[in-house]
C-alpha cells in the first residue's frame, strides 16, 4: 500500500506528498496535463519540442542541468500523446533545489530565436533518426492516421511533418506555453523522507505566486466506429517484409483496457505465448512477433508486429496471425494460462514500486488519470480478469472490419 497526502494551492496546483524514510533519496516529479492530442493538426510536435525547450534554462537559471548536478541529482523527462512529465532525483538535503529550477522554469521560460532554433534543429535530427532513417521506423508515421480519422491520435508525439516544427515561430511556442505549462494544468508528486508540512511549506515559497492560466477546456472529436477493413502496402529498404496490425482499443481507465492488455500478453509475451509457438516455432512464419497496447486515455492502440521469414507471403502471415485470434476467440481461456501472465504483470508493477523515482511518477500518473488512489488498486483490477474476460475482448476487440494493416515490402 503506497501511503500519500494531496493538497491544492491557490493557483489550482495539486501536489501529492508520499513520506519514505527508509531512503536518503527524494524524488520530485512534475506532470503536465498537456501531450500531442492537445496540438492543432497543422502545428504538431509542440508537446515533445517543450520537453526540449524545458532544459534550455529560464530567467534566473541559465543552465537546468548543472545546479541539479552540483546538488547530487539527476532528471529526465518524456512526452506521450496525453501528458508530458519532468522528474528529479536527489539527495534529501537538497531537495529545494528541485522546487527553485521546477518553479523557475513554471514562472518564466527564457525564451529567444536562438535557443528555439537549437531545440528545432535536435527535434528535426530526431525525427529523421527514429522515424525517417530508421528501419521500420515509419511505420507508426502510417499506421495511426489509418487508426484515427479525426482523432489527435493519429500523428504520434514527435510530430506529423517535419515542417511543423521547422516553421514554428516564437510567439506560437510562447503562447503554447503560457496555455498548457501552468500550475493548474499541473501535478507535484515529492516522496521520500519528507513530511507534508515540509512539503507545503516549500510549495508555499516557490509555487504558490505562479499565477494560474485560463481554463483549458479540451474538446476532442470522438474517434467513429471503423465499420471497413483498412489496409496499405508500402515499400522500403529493410531486411526483411513485415507486417504491422493495429485496433482501437478501448480507454486506458476502462476495465476492458486491463483486459486488453492480457491479452496481448498472452497472444505474444515470451516464447510460450501463442503466437510466438504457433508462427515461430511450428509454422515458421514469422522471425519475430509482438503485440502490445500504446494505452493512451481515449482509447490507444492494440497493435501486432512481426518480421516475416523470408519467401513468406504477407498474405499468408497475415492469414496465420487471423487462425490464431480465432482460435482464441472460439475457445475457452485455460485458468493456469492466464494467471501466468497475470503473475506476470504483477511483478512488473511491483518491481517498478521499489523505486522511489518511479513510485512518484506513477503517484502523479494515477491522480492525472483519475485518482492517485488507484496506484493500490491495480493489482486487484490485474487479477479481477477472468478468463471468459479474455475471450469476450478477443471477439469485441479483434474484428476484421476493424483491422489497419499495413504491408510493410522488403526493396532489398
Amino acid at each position: 500500500m503506497i501511503q500519500f497526502e494531496r493538497f491544492v494551492l491557490d493557483n489550482g496546483m495539486k501536489v501529492l506528498v508520499h513520506p519514505d524514510h527508509t531512503t536518503p533519496i527524494a524524488a520530485v516529479n512534475l506532470l503536465y496535463d498537456v501531450g500531442a492530442r492537445d496540438e492543432s493538426a497543422g502545428r504538431t510536435g509542440f508537446a515533445h519540442l517543450f520537453e526540449h525547450l524545458m532544459f534550455e534554462g529560464s530567467v534566473n537559471i541559465p543552465h537546468f542541468d548543472r545546479p541539479l548536478e552540483m546538488a547530487g541529482g539527476t532528471n529526465n523527462a518524456f512526452t506521450s500523446n496525453d501528458i508530458t512529465n519532468y522528474y528529479e532525483s536527489l539527495p534529501m538535503m537538497n531537495l529545494e533545489t528541485a522546487f527553485w529550477l521546477e518553479s523557475d522554469r513554471m514562472m518564466s521560460l527564457n525564451f529567444s530565436e536562438e535557443k528555439l532554433a537549437i531545440q528545432k534543429q535536435v527535434v528535426i535530427e530526431e525525427y529523421k533518426q527514429r522515424y525517417l532513417n530508421q528501419p521500420y521506423g515509419d511505420a507508426w508515421l502510417m499506421l495511426r492516421p489509418m487508426v484515427y480519422q479525426v482523432h489527435p491520435y493519429q500523428w504520434p508525439t514527435i510530430g506529423k511533418e517535419i515542417s511543423h516544427i521547422e516553421e514554428a515561430s516564437l510567439d506560437e511556442v510562447r503562447s503554447f506555453y503560457f496555455k498548457h505549462y501552468r500550475p493548474n494544468q499541473a501535478i507535484l508528486v515529492v516522496a521520500g523522507p519528507v513530511s507534508t508540512e515540509e512539503v507545503r511549506v516549500l510549495c508555499n515559497k516557490w509555487f504558490a505566486e505562479i499565477p494560474n492560466g485560463e481554463d483549458y477546456q479540451r474538446s476532442l472529436p470522438a474517434e467513429p466506429e471503423q465499420k471497413e477493413k483498412r489496409t496499405m502496402r508500402i515499400a522500403r529498404e529493410v531486411p526483411l517484409d513485415a507486417v504491422f496490425m493495429a485496433w482501437k482499443m478501448a480507454p486506458r481507465h476502462s476495465e476492458r483496457f486491463y483486459r486488453a492488455d492480457l491479452l496481448s500478453d498472452i497472444l505474444a509475451s515470451g516464447k510460450a505465448s501463442r503466437f510466438y509457438t504457433e508462427l515461430v516455432q511450428k509454422r515458421k512464419l514469422f522471425s519475430d512477433i509482438g503485440a502490445y497496447t500504446t494505452g493512451e486515455c481515449d482509447g490507444g492502440m492494440f497493435a501486432i508486429s512481426g518480421k516475416l521469414v523470408k519467401g513468406v507471403s504477407h498474405e499468408d502471415a497475415e492469414a496465420g496471425v487471423w487462425e490464431v485470434i480465432r482460435d482464441l476467440q472460439k475457445s475457452s481461456m485455460p485458468d493456469e494460462e492466464l494467471r501466468k501472465v497475470q503473475t506476470k504483470a504483477e511483478s512488473i508493477f511491483r518491481f517498478g514500486q521499489m523505486d522511489i523515482t518511479h513510485r512518484a511518477m506513477e503517484l502523479a500518473y494515477f491522480e492525472w488519470l483519475s485518482e492517485a488512489e488507484d496506484i493500490n488498486r491495480e493489482i486487484d483490477r490485474i487479477k479481477s480478469v477472468k478468463p471468459r474476460d479474455i475471450g469476450t475482448e478477443a471477439n469485441d476487440l479483434l474484428k476484421e472490419e476493424a483491422a489497419c494493416v499495413l504491408y510493410y515490402e522488403s526493396m532489398g
